[in-house]
């Protein structure tokens, strides 16, 4: 069967439309509920939307290098050469890019530089260093966390719990990098990925998963205590029982179904901390 030169559904696939929404909703809570209650700001709608601009232009370049492994790890995801075709899939990816980092200098320099670096480091990470031991999983966990710091950049301000939500988002999101490393562990072997999984195992990539929740609980807990002084309470709900689960969970983890079914909560426990901004 042919494949469709173009699929607006496929395309809404492959930008990933839910956590690019996820990415606008944590911007937004952020200015609204750690800021000064900003939300009605044309310009906080400039920022968020180049964002997500930025944001779908990398996935794509992501699958577009990705099609071969994907194949193996996850066929039915498939969408460049089924429902968009390869050149598509290029030539929207170069104008996200641009699009993206053109609203970045309509807002400041700044901004614009950071889109820009963004814009590069994820071609880079889809090009080559995805295929290297932690790098690649580091790159798009501060891309993550950056995301979130860009309301402190942009209004300059220097608010500690957009602080702390950053390390949050950067810490969680390479968690889930390395899980999802074990989730395609077949497929990046087959293509000589030198991921961490790879070349560590299965057993070593568990470890430095639980060591990086220990960094994420310790440092977020240090920086409210020196600076914030919320409730541990509200840490225990929001941050430490849902890391208790992901341990559970990993510590049993050893199929293909596991490690996607751990991704999958990685993700909810990142939502759950975009909520959890409302609740300070």
């Amino acid at each position: 069967m042919p494949s469709q030169q173009f699929s607006l559904t496929g395309f809404l696939k492959l930008t990933r439309f839910w956590n690019l929404l996820i990415i606008g909703l944590s911007q937004y809570f952020a200015a609204y509920f750690l800021l000064s209650k900003i939300i009605f700001d044309f310009h906080l709608l400039l920022l968020s939307s180049s964002t997500m601009i930025i944001a779908a232009a990398g996935y794509i370049i992501n699958d577009y290098y990705d099609v071969k492994i994907d194949l193996i790890n996850k066929p039915e995801r498939v969408v460049i050469g089924k429902q968009v075709a390869r050149r598509y899939a290029l030539l929207f990816h170069t104008v996200l890019s641009i699009v993206g980092t053109a609203i970045g200098f309509m807002l400041n320099w700044k901004i614009g530089v950071i889109n820009f670096l963004s814009a590069f480091l994820l071609w880079w990470y889809s090009n080559s260093l995805k295929r290297q031991p932690f790098v690649g999983n580091f790159v798009v966990a501060l891309l993550t966390g950056l995301s979130i710091l860009l309301i402190n950049v942009f209004y300059e301000m220097s608010q500690t719990l957009v602080l702390i939500y950053s390390i949050f988002a950067l810490v969680m999101t390479l968690i889930r990098e390395l899980v999802k490393d074990m989730e395609d562990l077949k497929g990046d072997n087959t293509f000589g990925c030198k991921t961490l999984p790879i070349i560590w195992g299965l057993r070593r990539t568990k470890f430095l998963i639980y060591f990086l929740m220990l960094v994420l609980f310790g440092s977020v807990i240090y920086i409210n205590d020196v600076f914030t002084k919320l409730p541990l309470l509200y840490f225990f709900v929001f941050l430490f029982l849902p890391l208790v689960f992901l341990f559970a969970r990993l510590l049993r983890a050893d199929t293909k179904k596991d490690f996607y079914s751990l991704s999958q909560w990685c993700k909810i426990v990142m939502l759950l901390g975009v909520v959890s901004m409302g609740f300070i």
